[in-house]
């Protein structure tokens, strides 16, 4: 949300929950309409967005909310941004929002944080098979032994497709920050939703 608040510059809440739907977030995380308009306003008390009141439009109705990313925010954006590169043991969406928004760091620097993910992620294939695989291999513990192998399995599969990310970004891939104007997936005012739910909540009023 941060992310696409500071996208547009200044972004009411059904522009956030219309992005994240584009996105298809609704899908692969918890953003549900309800939780994305409380959220925004969470990060307006902890001042992460400073909240801008917007007169109603001549058409009459509420006025909306315009939220804008501050210091702290953007710090605490980029912050987040770094750690979900890293860590090994972030959820899918959390590594998706990542990849989403990794253009906005240079790219030397992404590439470092993802070998570093490479690194911790064979640091913990190491000893996750050290200490649980018995000398007798995983099918000696019967079925259980099953948890290894998905565990191993899914560590191998991430290690993968992280080593082919990180030589497409060495190849030249993407718009990296200093380099020119990076691809941006947001909608503008008024672009039609292809992927947008229809499903409606209080806040879209606002």
């Amino acid at each position: 949300m941060l992310g696409a608040v500071r996208q547009h510059g200044r972004a009411h809440g059904y522009q956030v929950r219309n992005d994240l739907e584009y996105w298809g977030a609704h899908e692969w995380s918890n953003a549900k309409p309800g939780s994305i308009y409380h959220a925004l306003k969470q990060m307006a008390k902890q001042g992460l967005l400073h909240a801008h009141e917007i007169a109603p439009s001549t058409a009459g109705g509420p006025p909306r909310t315009e939220y804008e990313i501050t210091e702290a925010g953007d710090r605490e954006y980029f912050s987040l941004l770094r750690e979900a590169l890293v860590e090994r043991d972030r959820h899918i969406d959390t590594l998706s929002a990542a990849i989403g928004f990794m253009v906005e760091l240079e790219r030397d620097e992404v590439v470092r944080l993802l070998r570093e993910r490479l690194r911790r992620l064979a640091e913990w294939r190491t000893s996750a098979t050290e200490y649980y695989t018995p000398e007798a291999g995983p099918e000696s513990i019967g079925h259980i032994g099953e948890i290894m192998h998905m565990w191993v399995h899914a560590s191998d599969g991430e290690a993968e497709w992280t080593r082919g990310l990180i030589e497409r970004i060495e190849s030249g891939t993407y718009t990296f920050a200093g380099e020119g104007e990076p691809f941006v997936g947001v909608l503008s005012a008024g672009e039609a939703n292809p992927y947008a739910t229809g499903e409606r909540h209080p806040g879209d009023d606002r």
